[in-house]
């Protein structure tokens, strides 16, 4: 499955969270991450986040689509990770 990760993580714990997102995703710009991903690496990558998240004052949202196949990335100004995963 292709999944956008979105995080926002107090900068105490950004760094950690940022290794982490990158061990299993492609980094797109700042806390967004993307990439084609299984379920069970997915679930593996959510339990390591949460080892290094304060779940009271940091957040995760993940989107889950099972293909591309209808959907199109618009970029408005710069692009920071030129890595195109929808085509």
């Amino acid at each position: 499955m292709f999944v956008i990760l979105v995080y926002d993580v107090n900068e105490k714990r950004v760094a950690k969270a940022l290794k982490k997102c990158r061990q299993y995703l492609t980094w797109v710009q700042n806390s967004v991450f993307e990439g084609n991903i299984s379920e069970a690496t997915l679930r593996r990558l959510i339990l390591e986040l949460e080892k290094v998240l304060d779940l009271s004052e940091d957040s995760v949202i993940i989107y889950k689509f099972q293909n591309t196949w209808y959907s199109e990335r618009q970029i408005i100004g710069i692009e920071k990770n030129p890595v195109d995963f929808m085509t």
